[in-house]
């Protein structure tokens, strides 16, 4: 039954794009003669060019984004809904842009946010559940009115992993209720990885020049590896979390996933700062928040001092693609310029294994800080349709209401976290706060770079998260490679996802200090522009549309 279920997806998906790989360029702009950028790979500077020279307009960008995500979306389920304004908001800026006027990099740019970030506007914010369906912030959500503030035109609401993981022990990544089974494209029925799994699709396939994700443990950093992505998870506190559907003030954060490092970086500006909704933020150390592009370059790993916790890479009977491409990655790094010191361990690697908060759906902390921090959000709401007020109304209307998919779906991790004997700010609550903080840096990521002297870390990107998310830490992440044709398909517990399989991307991640961006986008840039591994193999899968067809 699964392969005939897998025929039947393939067959579909090479009617609807092409697996061959693509040109940079595609058709000439009736507008001015001049080239037009192939969607697939163009770049936010790509874009800006091509407005700032009148080749095609914010509105054609719009057009075309949409008819790519209405091409792929049957199959992807990458996009929960789309923006019914987002033409006009488009056409806005492109008078503004014929009156001389810009308001940097993002101007004009159509991108799509993880459907957990408030908008203010006609679409939803639900994480994915009909909990949410219908409800009503007070305002945009700080980063989301950063993005619009810089001229960004928030297209759709990106598909994900329901309540961004945290809701069930037996689900998959990228369901949700309302929008389906999000799949990646680079092997049919692909893992996405979770759980911003939509904006991972969408921006490797160019169903919009960016996306922003949210992480608490890995929400960033795997969707990005396994789409062949770029992602920034910043430093818990460099960007504002107000209005974005909470699991722990602790662990949460925004951040990009973009085909390009630059094109992280130029929004990780745009996100980072302070803000009085979010007292983490006040935690920045700098003033002025970097221009994190500013210093992409070919030689930012020259004269840089590079660690591998080889105590925390662990070699197993699968991944074994991914530990040969990045000790191949080790001579690149001395290359660029870098020093290497290997065998840089975490100095208490045993304490981390045996420390009970190392698993968030379990973390007493991340629990503790969901049944406040929802609750709060809830009754933040100036519309709420459900009267969902507290965790256990979410849980009995979840356990009720059909859709939902209970009990088939269950709802153990809230069943754990409304049961736990720690709340928050309490004795006990601390204490699991400074044990979390002890094993996320001194014991890891921060023992190692003071031990060693460190400029940053490296390690393979499916081993990165879960370290750096108990203690806040920043993680970089860059593609380094794909697993081989050979690889045997490997399907998930339900039979509904190939959780590993040929084509499979991976990454590479940059550990640095609390609030250390600007330096690991630098030495990321490097990696980046010169290994370039994002070119080497498109999806299986991609949208004929380009802008040529709707001009």
């Amino acid at each position: 039954m699964l392969m005939t279920k897998l025929s039947l997806v393939l067959s579909t998906l090479l009617s609807v794009g092409s697996i061959t790989l693509a040109s940079i360029t595609h058709g000439t702009s009736p507008k001015n003669g001049q080239p037009l950028p192939d969607l697939l790979y163009a770049t936010i500077d790509d874009l800006q060019l091509g407005l700032a020279a009148g080749t095609f307009t914010s509105v054609d960008l719009v057009k075309a984004y949409l008819a790519r995500i209405n091409e792929v979306n049957p199959v992807l389920h990458a996009v929960i809904e789309t923006n019914p304004d987002a033409l006009s908001i488009a056409a806005s800026l492109d008078t503004e842009r014929a009156g001389g006027s810009t308001r940097g990099k993002l101007h004009g740019i159509p991108i799509c946010i993880k459907d957990n970030i408030a908008t203010l506007d006609k679409m939803n914010n639900t994480a994915g559940s009909f909990a949410l369906l219908g409800a009503i912030p007070p305002s945009d959500s700080t980063i989301a009115a950063k993005l619009k503030a810089a001229g960004a035109v928030i297209i759709g609401k990106c598909n994900l992993s329901q309540w961004a993981n945290y809701r069930s022990s037996n689900s998959t990544n990228g369901w949700t209720s309302r929008g389906g089974q999000t799949m990646g494209a680079y092997y049919p029925m692909q893992d996405p990885s979770g759980s911003s799994s939509g904006p991972g699709v969408v921006s490797s396939l160019g169903l919009a020049a960016a996306a922003v994700g949210t992480e608490t443990s890995g929400s960033i950093i795997s969707p990005s590896s396994r789409n062949s992505l770029t992602g920034i998870k910043p430093s818990v506190g460099l960007a504002s979390r107000y209005l974005i559907v909470p699991i722990s003030q602790t662990q949460d954060t925004p951040g990009p996933m973009t085909r390009t490092m630059v094109d992280a970086a130029y929004i990780l500006s745009i996100i980072a700062g302070q803000d009085p909704h979010d007292n983490y933020t006040s935690a920045i150390p700098f003033e002025t928040i970097p221009d994190y592009a500013a210093e992409c370059n070919s030689e930012g790993l020259r004269s840089t001092k590079i660690g591998i916790p080889r105590n925390a890479i662990t070699v197993s009977s699968t991944n074994g693609p991914e530990i040969t491409a990045f000790n191949a990655s080790i001579s690149v790094f001395e290359q660029l310029g870098a020093t290497i010191v290997d065998n840089a361990d975490f100095p208490d690697l045993a304490g981390y294994m045996n420390f009970s908060g190392g698993s968030y759906t379990t973390d007493p902390v991340v629990g503790a800080d969901f049944v406040v921090d929802v609750a709060n959000y809830f009754n933040e709401m100036t519309t709420n349709p459900h009267n969902i007020k507290s965790i256990q109304d979410l849980i009995n209307f979840t356990e009720t209401y059909a859709p939902e998919d209970y009990p088939d779906r269950n709802v153990a991790t809230w069943l754990n976290a409304a049961s736990l004997n720690v709340t928050m700010g309490d004795a006990n609550y601390y204490a699991a706060l400074l044990e979390q903080y002890y094993y996320g840096s001194n014991a890891t990521i921060l023992g190692a770079l003071e031990k060693y002297d460190l400029d940053a870390l490296i390690i393979p990107s499916s081993m990165s998260p879960g370290y750096a998310a108990i203690a806040g830490y920043p993680i970089v992440t860059v593609p380094l490679g794909y697993y081989p044709a050979s690889t045997n398909v490997t399907y998930n517990s339900r039979g509904t996802l190939v959780s590993l399989g040929p084509n499979f991307p991976f990454g590479l991640s940059f550990y640095g200090r609390r609030f250390s961006e600007a330096s690991l986008v630098k030495y990321a840039c490097a990696f980046e522009s010169a290994t370039n591994y994002r070119q080497l193999k498109n999806p299986y899968i991609i949208p004929n549309i380009q802008l040529i067809d709707v001009m």
